[in-house]
């Protein structure tokens, strides 16, 4: 709206100036040339409007005859962030320093010091490696602390993207060689976890000054004292304003006036926008999260993979309640448990095993399936008593909760007895897979038609035409803890836009046979014009004409290619991508818009470029596609084995 009112402001000024000698065409010209100046391109809306907008510092119109104040922040701070960054002698950024005002009242709220050298800087986060290598690294994703205040949370480095390596063992002086843009990166990191958190906070301005960049800001989004907007629920939920939307038109007068205007009762056509994805998840499954132990458990050891065994051991008594000793096993996943044993029990005299209070096995010199005690004396001469038939106690265990004891009689030279539980689960990685279709509801709706499908970056669908594009299979790997797995699926996502009519009624269909007639019976020079009378029929009618003189353009914008040399710098999980490769330095390429110049136009030459076409008409919409198409090729066709092929 600010934009529109300058606009207005300065085509009225112009248009009323006392010009009478200039045509309105001239006119008009003029008040494009003006506005141009200040509007050409983003570095100047933002110097002009968007700054001092933020700011509430005047803004002028466009033919800077007038000034206002806008005041469309509710806080505003002169210095949101500040990053300062230090190289050290290895490369690496040895200090970091970051200041911000959390509540933009003009002054420091906090001031963090990374703990740990940068050796790597990535889109949203840093990789910290032992210095002047890339070795023992380590990845931090930049995060916002409950409290607001901002930190490193280490990840893996498939959380981070877009890293490339910046210390010496990627190449000499690179952060002094390239201060902005690693000051640009790091603060783009920053400022992204910042907003994210908060979509109040906007930033008007980035100045870099030597080593530091400093972040004009405000509070933009809503005068709210709570960062959860309720705007914001919509991107977590994109289906949702659909079903809030229709129900705000219900209860709104003007909304329902106009719906029943015969403007509103015609028809009318929605784009709309929807995803079908396929998710993936993988849950790692770890022993103790399918059974745990607790009670008169002597040991435990591993007996394999996803096995494990128990030993309930204790003294024993001659008395007539021998001692009993008792272990809780509680299942928490009773479908991943494959087996559940008593494997072994041994005593010097007897020991009974019970699960749930019910004897199931002994081990002795005489029978003891009972709750008395077992026949004869207490103590009997000769070596201990062991029992290895195993006892399945599958279903007990799966069942809940199940007590297994060891009920232990003896005395004298023996008075110990124990029973040994073996119980195997399936701790493998437990993958789930769905399809979330959000396009269903579009689909099913019979004023819903297709109108453009994007499958894995292929266009299968455009303007409600089949392409005949088809994405080829692609393979991903998914990651969680210990659990790795690479499925191949035909496709993994699909982005959608269904046109759909709404309110269709009686408002009858426009007349196109006049245009018709129009177009069929007019020359460059002659406008021929039919138009229905009252009587129903038609009236004809023919009178010159010619266009205004539009005046000459240029063929194009005129621009030059240059390019420089570059280090491959940037950083994946096997490490360095320049340390793999057979030459690490290549070529960056750069398209420059020429500036006019009293003999021709000049290319403006950035610093270590090297003109590779002049300035001119150029045309590298085949390269440019035929490099696209490798990168999308090889990316759905690269599968990573051990083996050769």
């Amino acid at each position: 709206m600010v934009r529109r009112g300058i606009f207005l402001l300065a085509a009225t000024a112009l248009m009323a100036s006392p010009v009478s000698a200039q045509t309105v065409e001239d006119r008009a010209r003029a008040a494009a040339e003006v506005s141009r100046a200040k509007t050409s391109d983003s570095d100047a809306i933002q110097q002009n409007y968007l700054t001092p907008g933020l700011a509430g510092q005047p803004i002028s119109t466009v033919d800077n005859s007038q000034t206002f104040n806008p005041n469309i922040a509710c806080q505003k701070t002169a210095t949101l962030l500040e990053l300062i960054a230090q190289p050290a002698a290895t490369g690496d950024i040895g200090t970091l320093r970051i200041s911000r005002d959390k509540d933009l009242d003009g002054t420091v709220d906090q001031t963090l010091t990374l703990p740990v050298p940068v050796s790597g800087i990535c889109a949203n986060g840093v990789v910290s490696c032992q210095p002047g290598t890339w070795n023992q690294c380590k990845s931090f994703k930049w995060d916002v602390a409950s409290g607001g205040d901002l930190k490193l949370a280490q990840v893996e480095l498939t959380d981070l993207a877009g890293c490339y390596c910046v210390n010496n063992s990627c190449g000499s002086n690179l952060v002094w060689g390239n201060m902005a843009s690693v000051l640009k990166d790091l603060g783009g990191g920053v400022i992204g976890a910042l907003t994210t958190a908060d979509p109040r906070v906007g930033v008007a301005q980035a100045v870099i000054d030597g080593p530091a960049i400093r972040y004009t800001g405000a509070q933009s989004t809503a005068c709210s004292p709570d960062p959860a907007l309720p705007q914001t629920a919509y991107r977590a939920s994109p289906a949702t304003i659909q079903g809030d939307a229709a129900s705000v038109a219900a209860s709104n007068s003007i909304f329902q006036a106009l719906k029943a205007s015969p403007a509103g009762v015609g028809k009318a056509d929605q784009i709309r926008s929807c995803t079908i994805t396929r998710e993936i998840s993988i849950k790692p499954w770890q022993f103790d999260d399918i059974v745990s132990a607790s009670g008169g458990i002597t040991s435990s050891w591993s007996c394999g993979d996803g096995c494990r065994r128990y030993q309930i051991r204790g003294a024993g008594a001659c008395g007539s309640n021998p001692p009993v000793y008792s272990a809780i096993f509680s299942t928490q996943a009773p479908e991943r448990i494959t087996s559940a044993r008593i494997v072994e029990m041994g005593a010097d005299d007897w020991v009974q095993a019970r699960v749930n209070g019910v004897a199931v096995g002994y081990a002795g010199k005489r029978v003891w399936m009972h709750d008395g005690i077992p026949s004869g004396d207490c103590r009997i001469s000769g070596s201990a008593w062991y029992n290895h038939a195993p006892i399945d106690i599958t279903t007990q265990l799966k069942a809940g909760a199940a007590t297994v004891s060891a009920r232990v009689r003896g005395g004298g030279g023996g008075n110990w007895g124990y029973v040994v539980v073996e119980i195997q689960a399936d701790t493998a990685c437990d993958v789930s897979e769905r399809i979330i279709d959000l396009c269903s509801g579009y689909a099913g709706d019979a004023n819903c038609a297709l109108h453009d499908e994007n499958v894995d970056g292929v266009d299968t669908f455009r303007s409600g035409v089949g392409t005949g594009l088809t994405p080829l299979p692609q393979t991903r790997l998914f990651e969680s803890g210990a659990c790795s797995l690479r499925l191949a699926r035909p496709w993994f996502e699909r982005q959608r836009r269904y046109r759909c009519t709404v309110d269709t009624g009686s408002m009858p269909e426009p007349d196109l046979g006049r245009g018709a007639w129009i177009i069929d019976h007019s020359t460059e020079t002659m406008l021929a014009d039919r138009v229905r009378t009252a009587d129903g029929g038609y009236s004809t009618s023919s009178r010159s004409f010619a266009l205004p003189d539009r005046g000459s353009v240029p063929a194009c914008e005129p621009v030059c290619k240059t390019r420089a040399p570059a280090r491959n710098t940037a950083a994946a999980i096997d490490g360095v991508v320049g340390a793999k490769q057979n030459a690490p330095v290549g070529w960056d390429t750069f398209y420059h818009a020429c500036t006019a110049a009293s003999g021709g136009d000049v290319c403006p030459v950035g610093p270590g470029e090297e003109i590779v076409s002049p300035c001119g008409c150029l045309d590298d919409f085949p390269e440019a596609v035929v490099m696209m198409q490798t990168v999308r090729l090889g990316g759905a066709d690269m599968v990573c084995t051990g083996e050769v092929r």
